[in-house]
């Protein structure tokens, strides 16, 4: 099981890359969302969405992936 810090610099290597960020959003409702990995801040990152959608960015914390709430994919 990988730890928050781990999970950070994970995503600190692919700063710049194109993502795609789904989410649990209630008890059978999945949220998926497509953009680039903009930042990463010390307890989350920001992804700026590329779809068309009422917002421009999201942010997600660490925890959501440890959680398994959030499973990112990175578009290699």
């Amino acid at each position: 099981m990988a730890t928050l810090a781990e999970i950070k610099s994970r995503l600190d290597a692919h700063i710049g890359e194109k993502v795609t960020v789904i989410s649990q959003a209630g008890r059978k409702k999945v949220t998926e969302r497509s953009g680039i990995l903009r930042s990463t801040f010390p307890s989350l990152f920001v992804v700026e969405l590329s779809d068309d959608s009422q917002f421009d960015r999201a942010s997600y914390s660490y925890a959501d992936i440890l959680t398994h709430s959030v499973n990112i994919t990175f578009a290699d």
